[in-house]
């Protein structure tokens, strides 16, 4: 199975005994919108809603941190997700949040993960099924632990990472122009960061850019889309999708910063600079 797959793909495939459809749709407090109840309404047979918000370290002070591992696999079981299974990820969200669930899933342990190319918008403009409700229960096993070396910690970034630190916010987020929407957090970005907004990586029905649009998009920011970098953004979601991205163009190199600007722009002690890279 390959890192990226197409609907016609999944559709020829879904029911497999060993394959496990993820709904990872997330949205911003802002948007108004319930991933949860749209997962309800209306999802991929078969497809288990794999709750980013919710799984999360929820004593962290900073919103969406990696739980930790036996939380992870306890949630998998309980979704009928397993470790060994093919698992193809998919989200319906503006934030192309599949990226931050194949991360997940490969961070504790998975390895055949894929993301659907398009995910559930793509999938019901091509008129294929889907079903309500709750999924039927699905026996798994998911041992979850975590990969070392795939993130990295605030402390790490201020002592000097060594390799490119690419930010996937927008622009004006990077910049500082526009206001954090988190109290207690300041604008800006850190310091030496550069910025590839993570929209840039799609095309406007979802699906990714073809490699070569790819990499132009990384030069531009000035990064080397083939060398090691630590993505960031605004809580560790979005960034996924340049790692993601980095993949399919051959890097296996990568790191995320996991706490991204919510918890470097909320501490009064880090540096941050406000303006263009």
């Amino acid at each position: 199975m390959d890192d990226l797959v197409s609907t016609a793909w999944l559709a020829e495939h879904l029911g497999e005994i060993d394959l496990a459809v993820v709904d990872a749709t997330m949205f911003m407090p802002s948007s108004g919108r319930d991933a949860r109840a749209e997962y309800m309404a209306a999802h991929i047979p078969g497809a288990r809603f794999l709750d980013i918000d919710q799984l999360s370290d929820r004593s962290a002070a900073t919103p969406h941190m990696l739980p930790p591992a036996d939380q992870f696999g306890a949630a998998m079981r309980e979704l009928g997700i397993g470790r060994d299974d093919r698992i193809v990820v998919y989200d319906n969200s503006p934030l192309r949040t599949a990226a931050r669930g194949w991360f997940m899933l490969r961070h504790y342990g998975a390895e055949r993960v894929a993301i659907l190319d398009g995910g559930l918008g793509k999938w019901l403009d091509e008129g294929r099924l889907i079903e309500s409700g709750d999924p039927k229960p699905r026996a798994s096993r998911f041992d979850a632990q975590s990969r070392p070396g795939e993130v990295v910690a605030k402390s790490e970034v201020r002592a000097g990472l060594g390799v490119p630190l690419i930010d996937a916010r927008g622009r004006g987020r990077f910049e500082g122009s526009e206001p954090y929407p988190r109290p207690g957090v300041a604008p800006g970005h850190i310091p030496g960061a550069r910025n590839l907004p993570f929209g840039a990586l799609y095309n406007d029905d979802g699906t990714f850019k073809r490699e070569e649009e790819l990499r132009e998009a990384f030069v531009a920011a000035g990064a080397d889309p083939e060398r090691p970098f630590v993505a960031s953004c605004g809580s560790g979601v979005t960034a996924n999708s340049l790692i993601f991205a980095a993949r399919l163009l051959g890097n296996r190199d990568t790191r995320l910063y996991d706490g991204s600007w919510s918890e470097w722009g909320a501490d009064p002690n880090t540096p941050k600079v406000l303006g263009p890279a």
